[in-house]
Order: structure tokens, then C-alpha cells, then sequence
């Protein structure tokens, strides 16, 4: 109320200025063009008209609903589009009523009111300009350097210099346009191309850099910061090109750059309308609901209308985080939130006999790999059993698409998790090959924040001050977002036909060790110098590298360029069967001989000492 206030306010005042503007433009005109002010009752009668005509075209051209603060050249074009139509009026005005003001009074009394309205419309920025200019030498403003001289440069710079609530300074501009060398935009000259960073950073004193370039791909973002690491200033980003389109493109945009910023890769996209053509309407169970793929799932879905939504999860704290989440988000959304294991048969029969899901997405799991490994049982029962129990109710109860979660560890694992992942990837492979519902699995690398992933930790040990624990230095990751990983998951199922494993295409693996010294730099330390990174040694397990396909399985691409179809492996179903029998019974025993009954199922799965 009190904005509307204020804005009701400042619009009085301009109308005052601009009915001040229509007066002096009346008197200054007569002066140039008679030498004096001739005072005639028809003078009068223009003088009222004119009045009454900016009154009308001024608020035609919605020239009271100008943001003084943002004022810019479209607005400019109006402003020059209501004074075109008040010289035409008052042209038409001496034509009939043969004024003796004349038409060279006339043009330029329209020349003048353009003048005068322009500089009130222009007034505050020209104020804070000239604030600016003022104070651009004082030594508490940070000095920035701006990295690319495009339209999010240019925007960039122009709100840092016609707005008084910035502490930027910028000194400086970088871009790789030869075009731009030596030239000068806003005032700020472009002074060097990207590669000489460290260098300009060093002579023109800079302590901020700021890159503006949200159009150009991520691996270009990635070598400008390997550059900007060099030096020892802060770095900031604008996110994202729909800044530039909403016009937005401003300081307050401006965020830390963000290890999402240096994957390498762009962002992987889908087709929404896929996504709804199978959910909307439909009865859809997400186990492992409250985890962190399963609770993005859950927001995602959410979103595209399906008939009802239930999560279950063994862990009722997040299993009741995600329930109220989606209760204030979707207020309409027919929730249900179950707690049970996938490790109880009973159960799960109950649910799919109780509630008929159409759409079944299988994520709880144990995950973590050296937990696994001294809990191998657990693993069995949770990963394998839990998977066979909802698989199976799914084809029984004619569920019409199973998704089940997978990783790249599955292949050619080292350790417990992985090869019991891969099991279940031979578990939807073989139940899809002759059920009427379409199984699907989806196998994708390490995510990025989520539930026990290695960046909420590395920035946890970077809080306490270190030291960075970093397993091996050599040993290389892939990486994706939690949206990416449920995205892909969306868009499977959509694509889901008989037992298929779907592979997304990450990029570029990611070294650990690079990845907790861009973390470190980011907090603006500096590795092995504030924060120490100290190599731990291989985990039960764990392997230097991960791997996407075994060599048996080749690849087929689809639609979406970034997600690939790994051929199936001929499985021996008999061979399966009995395995998994003996695996059941061997885990519920407690057996110390898990380890080589995986072996025996997972050919190549090898055990590390």
C-alpha cells in the first residue's frame, strides 16, 4: 500500500515538472522566434490547448509509468512519439484557427518540450551518473574487472553505474571480440582478451571479477575460471541468458560461481510434453521417496498433474519433510505418504493390491559404497530383494512402466553396491523381456548435492578448516545435478520399451582432487596454503575410475542426443533364478559368504582385498 503511495506521489510531481516543461517550452519558443513574449487572449487559448493536449498524449504513451531508476531508449522513442503528435495537433490548430504564433513556434516548442521531458524522465539517472562519476575514485568501491563486453556486459556496467546501492568500481572490461579491442563501452574500456586475466587483474588493481557472459557453453565458463583462479580476486557470475531476455541482467544477479558452473557440460533438457503425456491422470508410487532423487522425483511429478502421488520410505523424517513440502507447494495434489521397507513382500503386495500404481519409479536403495562393504547383507536385501519385490508386484499387479534407478557403478563393479545394482539392472532386463509392463532402468554417475555426496562434505570440512580429505588424487568422477538425474529418470520412462538401460552421456569426468581445490578457491582460500587437501588412500571398494558401459553392451542413441540405450547381455534366466535364491537365503542367514555369491551372479564384479 505505502509503494502505491509513493508511486501515486512521484507521478504528481513528474506531471507538475511536466506541465512547468509545456510552459517554459511556450515562453523560450516565442522568445527565439519573436524576440519577446507576445501576451494575446488567442496565445491563451493555445497555451490551454497545449496544456490539455500533453495532458492527453502524455498519458496515451504511458509516459507515468516510466521506472525513473531503469528509464532507457524505448522509453526515449515514446517520449519523442507523444511530442511527434502534439506538433501535428498543434500544426492542425494554426491551420484552421490561423494563430499568430506561427509554425516556426510551433517545432520549436515541440523541440523543446522533447528536451525538457527527456531530462525529468532521465533525471534520477542522470543524478546517480553524475554521483557516480564523482565517487569513481573512492578508494572503498571494489574494483571490478567485467568479463565480456556483450549485452549482459553492458547491462551490467550500466546498472553499476546508475544505481547508489552498489560497491562495485568497474575498472575494466575483458572479451575476446577483436572488434571490442581498445574500444570503450559505458566509459569502461575493453583493455584485453580472457587469457590475459591474471595479468590485467594484476595492473588495474582488481579485486572482483565479474563474468558476464550467461550465453556462451559451460566448458568456456570452466577455462575462464581455470584462468580466473589464478589470480586472488573473487569471482562472481550472471546464471543464466533469460537475464539478458527479462532485462534483468543486473548486480542483484549476480551469484558465486558455483561448482554447476564448472561441470563442463550444458544442463540436460527434456521434453515436458513426454513427461505429462505419461503421468497426467495416472497413479504413480515412488519408493525411496524422501531420499534425494526420490524427493526431486516427487517435485517434478508433482507438477504434471498425475491422479495421485504416494511415497514410501523407511525413514519417516524424510519421508515427512517432502509430504509437507509438497502440502504447501500443491495444495490440490492427492497425496499419500506410506512407511514401509521394499524389503517386506507383504507389504508390498498390499500396496500394489490396495492401490493399483500405474507408474512405478524404484529408487530407495543403500547407496553408499564403504558402508556397503562392511554391511554386504543389508545390501543384498535392501538393493536386490527390495528391487525383486517391487518388480515383481509391478509385472503381477499390470503396472504400465517400472523405472528403476541404477548407477555407473554397476559396471564392472568393485564393491557391493555396485554389484548389486547390477543385479538388478539383470533383474529389469529379465522380468521386462516378458511382461506387458515396460521395464526400465537408468544409470547415471555421481549427483551433485545430493544425501552424502562428496561436495556437502568437502564444504563441510572447508567450514571447519579443513583439511579436505580426498581419496586419491588421481581418482576421477562423473558428475551431474539432482534436476539432470531426475530429468533423465522422467524422460526414461516416457522412452521405457522392454527391459532397456538407459546411459546418460555426463561429458567429461571430473578429477576429485580439481574439484576439491575449485571448492576451496571458491570459499576465496587458497589449497594446500588456508586448507589443507589431504589424500586418505583408496576406500574399501572404490576404484579410480567409473565406467558407463561394459564392453559386451555397445550403444544405441535416441531422440535426446544425451541419453544412450545400452544393447542388453544375454542373461541365463534359470542360472538367475536359483542365484537369487541362494543370495536371499544366504543374506536373511547372515552369511559371511555374500561377497563370492555376488561374485559367482556378477561375473564382473571383482572384489578388492
Amino acid at each position: 500500500m505505502r509503494k502505491g503511495r509513493l508511486k501515486e506521489r512521484d507521478n504528481i510531481v513528474i506531471a507538475i515538472c511536466d506541465f512547468l516543461a509545456v510552459t517554459l517550452s511556450m515562453l523560450i519558443s516565442m522568445l527565439i522566434v519573436h524576440g519577446e513574449i507576445i501576451w494575446a487572449w488567442d496565445l491563451l487559448y493555445w497555451y490551454l490547448c497545449n496544456i490539455a493536449t500533453a495532458a492527453v498524449f502524455f498519458l496515451a504513451f504511458r509516459l507515468y509509468s516510466m521506472s525513473l531508476r531503469s528509464v532507457g531508449i524505448f522509453d526515449t522513442l515514446k517520449v519523442l512519439a507523444a511530442n511527434l503528435c502534439i506538433l501535428g495537433v498543434n500544426i492542425i490548430y494554426i491551420f484552421f484557427f490561423k494563430q499568430v504564433c506561427g509554425v516556426r513556434t510551433c517545432i520549436l516548442y515541440a523541440i523543446m518540450l522533447t528536451i525538457l521531458v527527456l531530462l525529468i524522465r532521465f533525471s534520477k539517472r542522470i543524478y546517480v551518473a553524475s554521483k557516480y562519476m564523482v565517487n569513481k575514485g573512492d578508494e572503498q568501491k571494489i574494483r571490478a574487472m567485467i568479463v565480456g563486453g556483450g549485452d549482459a556486459g553492458t547491462m551490467l556496467i550500466r546498472e553499476i553505474q546508475t544505481t547508489n546501492k552498489i560497491d562495485y568500481n568497474p575498472v575494466c572490461i575483458v572479451d575476446d571480440d577483436p572488434a571490442k579491442q581498445g574500444k570503450s563501452i559505458c566509459g569502461v574500456m575493453v583493455v584485453g582478451t580472457t587469457a590475459e586475466i591474471k595479468e590485467l587483474a594484476e595492473e588495474y588493481e582488481i579485486k572482483e571479477i565479474l563474468i558476464a557472459m550467461p550465453s556462451v557453453p559451460k566448458k568456456k565458463i570452466q577455462e575462464i575460471f581455470d584462468i580466473c583462479k589464478l589470480t586472488k580476486c573473487k569471482v562472481k557470475i550472471l546464471p543464466g541468458l533469460y537475464q539478458i531476455v527479462s532485462g534483468a541482467a543486473s548486480v542483484s544477479s549476480l551469484r558465486p560461481v558455483q561448482i554447476i558452473d564448472l561441470l563442463g557440460r550444458e544442463q540436460i533438457k527434456v521434453n515436458l510434453d513426454e513427461i505429462v503425456g505419461y503421468i497426467e491422470g495416472r497413479v504413480v508410487l515412488i519408493t525411496g521417496g524422501g531420499g534425494s532423487i526420490g524427493s526431486e522425483l516427487c517435485r517434478q511429478i508433482a507438477g504434471h498433474h498425475p491422479k495421485q502421488l504416494i511415497i514410501l520410505d523407511i525413514y519417516e523424517n524424510n519421508a515427512y519433510d517432502i509430504e509437507q513440502e509438497l502440502k504447501r507447494c500443491f495444495p490440490k495434489l492427492n497425496l499419500l505418504v506410506l512407511i514401509a521397507s521394499v524389503r517386506d513382500k507383504g507389504k508390498m503386495e498390499n500396496v500394489f493390491a490396495e492401490y493399483r500404481p500405474e507408474i512405478v519409479f524404484n529408487a530407495a536403495a543403500h547407496k553408499h559404497v564403504p558402508l556397503m562393504e562392511t554391511s554386504p547383507n543389508e545390501a543384498v536385501k535392501n538393493n536386490v530383494i527390495g528391487t525383486l519385490n517391487v518388480a515383481k508386484c509391478a509385472d503381477k499387479y499390470g503396472s504400465k512402466v517400472f523405472v528403476q534407478i541404477s548407477t555407473d557403478k554397476a559396471v564392472n563393479p568393485t564393491n557391493v553396491m555396485g554389484a548389486t545394482k547390477r543385479i538388478c539392472e539383470m533383474i529389469i532386463q529379465t522380468i521386462g523381456r516378458h511382461s506387458k509392463t515396460n521395464f526400465v532402468a537408468v544409470r547415471f554417475g555421481n549427483v551433485l548435492g545430493s544425501n552424502g555426496s562428496v561436495i556437502p562434505l568437502f564444504e563441510k570440512q572447508i567450514a571447519e578448516g579443513g583439511p579436505v580429505t580426498v581419496t586419491h588424487r588421481d581418482i576421477i568422477r562423473y558428475f551431474m545435478t539432482i534436476p539432470e538425474a531426475v530429468s533423465l529418470v522422467l524422460q526414461a520412462g516416457a522412452y521405457a520399451k522392454g527391459g532397456q538401460i538407459f546411459v546418460l552421456d555426463m561429458g567429461e569426468p571430473v578429477r576429485i582432487y580439481d574439484l576439491a581445490c575449485n571448492l576451496i578457491r571458491l570459499s576465496g582460500l587458497e589449497p594446500n596454503v588456508d586448507i589443507e587437501i589431504k589424500c586418505t588412500g583408496l576406500r574399501p571398494g572404490e576404484k579410480l575410475f567409473e565406467e558407463r558401459l561394459m564392453d559386451e553392451e555397445g550403444m544405441q542413441t535416441t531422440a535426446n542426443g544425451l541419453i544412450n540405450i545400452a544393447n542388453p547381455i544375454d542373461i541365463d534366466e534359470g542360472f538367475l533364478w536359483s542365484e537369487l535364491d541362494k543370495l536371499y537365503t544366504a543374506a536373511y542367514e547372515e552369511s559371511d559368504q555374500i561377497k563370492s555369491l555376488l561374485a559367482e551372479l556378477v561375473t564382473t564384479y571383482k572384489p578388492q582385498n
